[in-house]
């Protein structure tokens, strides 16, 4: 059966470079970009219950911009004013950029990491041995890798909560005609099963990026066709067009 219609589980693509268009246009398929997952910020009130005081940490700790989002919103919801004197530290040179948002950034004191790992911050966390550090993160946050290298590097830390992420429900009249599915996370798998508990997977191609998201679909009981990263295919998209051009010939 050759593939015609394709679902990805993210959003659309901001730039019309993506690699998902040269795809759709070389193997002549139509790509719909539809998340099973949404993101949803804890109120003030869900917060609080993690008896957390925002201004008792000198430092922060960002891994994604999702998370200076709700960061701030919550602070502006409790009516909490970050001093001047406030450090932040992001595990990418992009998300770092991003607190320009918020706050006038060539005053403050900001560090970014190069690989977008948590690891890669630890020297210069390190280097700041004595701030006391907020480190911002959804409720699927299950990195016991990073929590075990901020141990270990002695790190005075405090994961908070700011986040949850979410199934992104289909409505009754949403088709869902598709001849493959590619999915980024677990969660992505959960939403699956939680809209279409029936669901059959017979000639629906399914693939997806990450170790983890491939044993969520081995252990729903999914057959999975295409998996990335590989040697061959560091990327989704990579790996996505080589399927096509096997799949399709």
């Amino acid at each position: 059966m050759k593939i015609k219609k394709i679902l990805v589980s993210q959003p659309k693509p901001s730039s019309e470079k993506s690699p998902y268009y040269d795809i759709a246009r070389r193997h002549n398929v139509e790509i719909v970009f539809r998340p099973f997952i949404k993101v949803e910020g804890l109120s003030s009130k869900e917060f609080r219950q993690q008896k957390i005081n925002i201004p008792d940490f000198t430092a922060i700790i960002f891994t994604a911009r999702t998370a200076i989002d709700h960061f701030f919103r919550l602070c502006e919801e409790m009516r909490i004013t970050i001093p001047d004197t406030m450090k932040y530290f992001c595990t990418t040179e992009t998300i770092a950029l991003y607190l320009q948002k918020y706050i006038v950034y060539r005053k403050r004191k900001i560090f970014h990491g190069t690989t977008g790992k948590l690891a890669d911050l630890i020297p210069s966390l390190t280097k700041h041995n004595k701030e006391k550090y907020l480190y911002a993160v959804s409720d699927v946050n299950k990195d016991d890798a990073n929590v075990a290298a901020l141990e270990k590097a002695g790190i005075d830390f405090t994961k908070a909560i700011m986040y949850r992420t979410v199934s992104n429900d289909f409505t009754p009249d949403e088709a869902f005609d598709y001849d493959m599915l590619l999915f980024f996370s677990p969660s992505g798998i959960a939403s699956l099963v939680k809209n279409f508990p029936n669901f059959e997977q017979g000639d629906i191609a399914i693939g997806c990026f990450g170790a983890s998201t491939a044993k969520s679909i081995k252990d729903a009981g999914f057959r999975l066709d295409m998996e990335a990263p590989t040697a061959k295919a560091p990327s989704v998209t990579a790996a996505l067009d080589q399927f096509l051009a096997e799949t399709n010939a």
